[in-house]
């Protein structure tokens, strides 16, 4: 039996790992997964060792508070893989804890695999001398990103975003909506106030907050709030029930993000990959995000771009509006949203915009990457 070993730290990349394992597949039925997984990889028959949930931590003091933790998972994984040895190792993002572990695996001489290129063109580009001495391949999710890799002598692969293969290049808000039972003349605003639990703690009474504002002016307006988790959906309704008068037209809904985002009018979303896949679904969106102060401070010093969401980092200029930190209070968000479900000229540009941005990305990316592991992979 051939072993992949393979660790994804997130929802999105668990979703990405699932796609690349469901490629592999088909090609190597034989093949054997193990790692770290989270439901949409173990759907697809990884054996998860350690629960996902437990790398899924953001922002530099928060991640002090978890490090023991994160670090006895990791030693844990490095006695498996060591007592076990994978025929190639997999790291879906989350690179502060896999590099660490592709690190001491590529000095046993097993092939590594870092899925997803760390941010160094945004920040902390000194990584790259710890990228080389732990990767054998990157695979890039971005058309700019090979080239920092190439200069750096390290092998790298662009193999673009499979969220760009999967999502339609002309979304139907129509059949959205019907999907989700909302009345043809109401005004959507889909929410998505993050993945991660943290994520949600920081967000959620601001985005309740956000839709009292907007409904006093939209009375018509209904707003979807999908979540994928249990804990997250307990920290909005608990929001909810502390900031929202009863009237309030907001619908928390157990996944289904991609349809709320398709039949939504504007979007209001946390930095991250949810901004992606709002992009390629053309949806017009307002990006936000807030932090632990001290996290914030230190994430600023070390950024080298002006903006910080990905539709906006691949368009190489602010197509949609960023309100970060102190500049995210309620009515400032209220405001921007408001302003884009009347502005028709800015979000047709909008959605021009984002359609060159899929069409660059659609590379049927599962394939190559597939292509690139089992190229590390005897026969």
């Amino acid at each position: 039996m051939t072993t992949i070993g393979i660790v994804a730290g997130e929802a999105s990349g668990d979703l990405l790992g699932s796609h690349l394992v469901c490629a592999l597949k088909k090609y190597r039925p034989d093949l054997e997964f193990v790692g770290i997984a989270g439901p949409m990889m173990q759907a697809e028959g990884v054996k998860s060792l350690f629960p996902m949930e437990r790398l899924s931590v953001s922002g530099y003091f928060e991640v002090l508070r978890h490090l023991p933790g994160l670090l006895k998972i990791r030693k844990g994984l490095l006695r498996y893989f060591l007592k076990n040895p994978p025929d190639i190792f997999i790291g879906i993002d989350a690179p502060d804890f896999n590099f660490g572990l592709e690190r001491n695996l590529k000095r046993k001489g097993i092939p590594t695999v870092h899925y997803v290129s760390p941010s160094i063109w945004a920040w902390r580009k000194g990584r790259m001398g710890k990228i080389k001495r732990a990767v054998s391949h990157v695979l890039a999710l971005f058309p700019f990103e090979p080239a920092l890799y190439e200069n750096a002598g390290v092998p790298v692969t662009y193999v673009g975003h499979p969220l760009a293969d999967e999502l339609p290049l002309k979304p139907n808000k129509k059949t959205a909506r019907e999907l989700l039972k909302i009345e043809k003349n109401k005004l959507v605003i889909t929410m998505l106030p993050g993945s991660r639990q943290s994520e949600v703690r920081q967000h959620a009474d601001l985005f309740v907050k956000t839709a009292q504002i907007i409904s006093q002016d939209n009375v018509n307006t209904q707003f979807l709030v999908p979540l994928i988790t249990r804990e997250t959906r307990q920290i909005f309704e608990s929001a909810l029930y502390k900031n929202a008068p009863e009237n309030l037209d907001l619908d928390i809904l157990f996944g289904h993000a991609h349809d709320a985002m398709e039949a939504a009018d504007v979007v209001l979303v946390a930095s991250g990959t949810a901004t992606l896949e709002a992009a390629l679904l053309k949806r017009p969106m307002v990006i936000t995000y807030r932090m632990p102060t001290l996290s914030w401070w230190i994430v600023k010093r070390m950024t080298y771009l002006p903006y910080v969401g990905l539709p906006n980092i691949l368009a190489g200029k602010f197509v949609v509006p960023e309100l970060l930190q102190k500049a995210a209070t309620p009515q400032k968000l209220a405001d921007a949203v408001s302003l884009l479900l009347v502005d028709r000229n800015q979000t047709q540009e909008i959605k021009e915009e984002f359609t060159n941005i899929h069409q660059t990305l659609k590379q049927n990316s599962a394939k190559k990457a597939a292509e690139v592991v089992l190229s590390y992979l005897k026969a």
